[in-house]
């Protein structure tokens, strides 16, 4: 923090906004890294469960991809068939034999 208030005060070094900015540069790099993976892994889970491609996914990297994909999934015919639900029932008792 003292670093950032000692540029304020006085004119960086060229030498050293020159060393600064390619750090800066990967430093954001991998925090949209992380952020898309975030974002994407989830998608992934919920299109493979929806019985559509999980590729499409990959639409969250595009600008407005999500809203996409978000209508896509919620508006869309899914593929997977619902669970029976299952019910108890007492158990039978097999008929009296016939004389």
């Amino acid at each position: 923090m003292h670093f950032v208030a000692f540029l304020l005060q006085n004119q960086p070094d060229p030498e050293m906004v020159k060393r600064m900015v390619p750090a800066f540069l990967a430093g954001c790099l991998v925090f949209a890294i992380v952020c898309l993976a975030v974002v994407i892994l989830p998608f992934w889970f919920i299109c493979k469960k929806a019985g559509f491609s999980p590729w499409l996914s990959l639409l969250n990297i595009v600008p407005f991809g999500t809203l996409i994909l978000l209508y896509v999934v919620a508006f869309a015919e899914w593929k997977v068939v619902p669970v029976p639900e299952q019910a108890w029932y007492p158990p039978q008792m097999p008929p009296p034999p016939q004389a």
